[in-house]
C-alpha cells in the first residue's frame, strides 16, 4: 500500500492520503490501522500531520472520487474525529489520487467531482493551472438541491447565546461544508483587525471555551474537532477579517470549508457575519475575507428573497486560486512496516511548506 503527502497552501499541515479500498470498512478496524500508521509517522518526524484523507474511485455516476476525512487529534496516536470535512484536504486528495493513477492526469480545465462521505457534500475541483508538482484550483461546493437557510442553522436560528467561563456570548452556529461558530470579536474586547491578528493565548483560550460550549449545545464531544470557531469583524480594506482556531491552536489562515461557511453565513439574515458584511458594505457579490495568512474571496449563490432565515436557500459556494503541492509517496508494506527513510524524506518536504 502507498501513502501520499500533499500540502494545500493555507492549511495548518499536509494531508496524508490513503487508498480507502485497501483499508477496512469497519470503523473500529479502520481506526486501529490509522493509529498504527500515525505512530510510525510520529516516529519519522510527522507528528504535525493531523489530516488524513481516504479516497477511492466513486461508483456514483455523478462523482469521480469518494473522499472521507479523518481528523487526527493531538495527545495520542489513536485519537480521531470523523465528524467533519476539510476543503484543503479534498484538494490534496485530488492531487494525490491523480499522481497515483486513481484519477486521470490533471490538465487545465479538468473538473474532478468529489463526493464527501462524511457529510454528503458534492465538491467540484476545477483545475486552473498545472506545474510539475503543483496544481491550482477553483473549488465549488455544490448542493444537489437547494438547501433552505433554516436547514443551515443547527440550533434553529441565526443567533445562539452560550455560557462560557461564566459569560454569556452570542454566536451564530452555521453548517455549510463544516459546522462553525462565528462570534463578533468586538464582543470579546477586540476592537479592530490589528488587535484580532495580534491577539495571543488569552483570546485563543476564550474561543476554545466558546467552541466547547457550542459543542455542548450541539451534543458533540468537547474534545473533538467540531464545530470549528472563528472570530470575525469588519476588515480594514472592506470585507470581513477572520481569525480561526484549528487543531491545535490558531489556524494560519482559515480552512477552505471555513471560507465557504463564512460566505454562506453572510447570506443568511440575522447571523453575525450577515451583520458585519452589511456594516462594511460586503453584503453583495464576492465577499473578501482577510486573515493572518492573506486574503481570499468567496461567492455564495442563493435563491429566494432571503429577507429572513426562513426564506432563501443555498445553491453553491465558490472559492478561487487554491494551490496544492504534491510532496511525495512512500510504501506501507504492510501498514505496520513503514519505510522510514522514504517517510522522513516526504516529511522533510512538508516541514518546509
Amino acid at each position: 500500500m502507498i501513502g501520499h503527502l500533499a500540502y494545500a497552501a493555507g492549511s495548518p499541515c499536509p494531508t496524508f492520503v490513503l487508498d480507502a479500498g485497501r483499508l477496512p470498512r469497519d470503523d473500529e478496524a479502520l481506526l486501529a490501522h490509522l493509529a498504527e500508521a500515525r505512530r510510525y509517522l510520529v516516529s519519522a518526524g510527522g507528528a504535525h500531520v493531523l489530516k488524513i484523507a481516504l479516497v477511492e474511485p466513486s461508483t456514483h455516476p455523478m462523482f469521480d472520487l469518494d473522499y472521507r476525512f479523518v481528523q487526527a487529534l493531538p495527545g495520542a496516536p489513536d485519537r480521531f474525529d470523523l465528524r467533519g470535512s476539510c476543503g484543503h484536504s479534498i484538494l490534496s486528495a485530488v492531487v494525490a489520487a491523480s499522481r497515483s493513477g486513481m484519477l486521470p492526469r490533471l490538465v487545465p480545465g479538468a473538473r474532478i467531482r468529489v463526493h464527501v462521505r462524511n457529510n454528503g457534500d458534492g465538491v467540484v475541483c476545477e483545475v486552473d493551472r498545472v506545474e510539475r508538482d503543483e496544481a491550482r484550483f477553483t473549488v465549488t461546493f455544490v448542493q444537489q438541491s437547494p438547501v433552505a437557510f433554516g436547514d443551515l442553522l443547527p440550533d434553529g436560528g441565526p443567533r445562539t447565546v452560550l455560557e462560557a467561563d461564566g459569560e454569556r456570548v452570542e454566536v451564530s452556529l452555521v453548517t455549510s461544508a463544516n459546522a462553525y461558530a462565528f462570534v463578533d470579536a468586538r464582543r470579546l474586547g477586540v476592537p479592530d483587525q490589528k488587535a484580532l491578528f495580534t491577539a495571543g493565548d488569552g483570546l485563543l483560550e476564550r474561543l476554545e471555551s466558546i467552541r466547547g460550549a457550542a459543542a455542548d449545545r450541539l451534543g458533540w464531544p468537547r474534545d473533538g474537532a467540531f464545530p470549528k470557531i472563528a472570530a470575525v469583524l469588519p476588515a480594514e480594506d472592506g470585507g470581513i477579517a477572520a481569525r480561526a482556531v484549528t487543531v491545535p491552536g490558531w489556524h494560519p489562515s482559515i480552512a477552505l470549508t471555513g471560507v465557504v461557511c463564512l460566505g454562506t453565513a453572510v447570506r443568511i439574515p440575522g447571523t453575525v457575519p450577515w451583520d458585519i458584511a452589511r456594516e462594511n458594505g460586503a453584503d453583495t457579490g464576492l465577499v473578501d475575507i482577510t486573515t493572518t495568512g492573506g486574503r481570499t474571496a468567496v461567492a455564495a449563490v442563493t435563491s429566494g428573497l432571503g429577507a429572513t432565515e426562513d426564506e432563501g436557500a443555498l445553491l453553491w459556494a465558490t472559492v478561487a486560486r487554491k494551490r496544492v503541492t504534491f510532496q511525495g509517496s512512500f510504501v506501507l508494506a504492510p501498514l505496520s512496516h513503514l519505510q522510514f527513510k522514504e517517510v522522513a524524506q516526504c516529511l522533510a518536504l512538508s516541514g518546509a511548506a
